[in-house]
């Protein structure tokens, strides 16, 4: 049974992570602003969950986040920076706030949540620290340059975390998942091609995690394509995105 901090558990992967994870036994922290799912899961498992919600833009909520996790478990053996969000750059129009938002979102709640995070994991069994990334970050996609650079940013924040951190012995894993079917995706306007339901991914991920490896990506066809394209030149790549665009972006 590990004790594990999830956040951005009230919708999507992470809703579905933290059941599959409480299904499996285990102590769960879960943060999200939205509380009432929280809740629900509260009561189906009140042995279980520990409710710490809050808003992971404040430092000082996500202090005292890890102030109660700490009081009521004193270490912890896992964390999953799940929370984030995902808006679209559009053509005509480049919106410094949105790429803003985007990074704040994405990269440094992460950010704050490792922080809070570490002291925890170090008194913990076996540690390990989770993070939720992105497929995005295998090839540049039309309209995703602010998700994109954020997910880019995490993917190098977390890799350089995996050397420092081996030697206090805390592994640390990147997920990068392709399409999966969340209130997220539901808002896109093109094509998701090997769309995953968010319960198959969070069983597959929770079954992966408990190898503790470096990277979980998947699905594996639509990751080995996406690492493909992104290994051609950049003229044969800026003809792929130009031809992924919606009609008319490409001019």
């Amino acid at each position: 049974m590990k004790r594990i901090w999830l956040t951005g558990a009230s919708s999507g992967i992470g809703a579905a992570l933290a059941e599959v994870l409480l299904e499996q036994g285990h102590q769960l922290a879960l943060t999200a602003r939205n509380t009432a799912p929280l809740k629900q899961l509260a009561m189906r498992f009140p042995d279980q969950v520990l409710l710490v919600p809050g808003d992971l833009l404040d430092s000082l909520q996500v202090k005292q986040i890890g102030v109660r996790i700490a009081q009521h478990w004193g270490a912890l053996d896992q964390v999953i920076a799940n929370a984030g969000t995902c808006e679209y750059l559009e053509p005509e129009h480049f919106d410094a706030a949105l790429v803003s938002r985007v990074v704040q979102a994405n990269l440094f709640t992460a950010s704050l949540t490792i922080e809070t995070a570490l002291p925890l994991l170090q008194r913990g069994h076996a540690p390990h620290l989770v993070a939720i990334g992105s497929s995005v970050t295998f090839l540049p996609l039309p309209r995703a340059g602010a998700y994109g650079a954020s997910k880019a940013g995490l993917r190098y924040l977390i890799d350089s975390l995996r050397i420092d951190l081996d030697r206090q012995g805390i592994a640390v894993t990147l997920v990068s998942p392709g399409f999966v079917d969340t209130p997220l995706t539901q808002r896109n306007d093109f094509p998701m091609p090997l769309r995953w339901s968010a319960e198959k991914a969070a069983r597959h991920i929770a079954q992966k995690l408990e190898r503790r490896p470096y990277e979980v990506a998947f699905p594996a066809l639509f990751i080995a394509c996406l690492k493909l394209l992104g290994h051609l030149p950049k003229h044969w790549q800026l003809a792929v995105g130009k031809r992924l665009a919606r009609p008319g972006q490409e001019s």
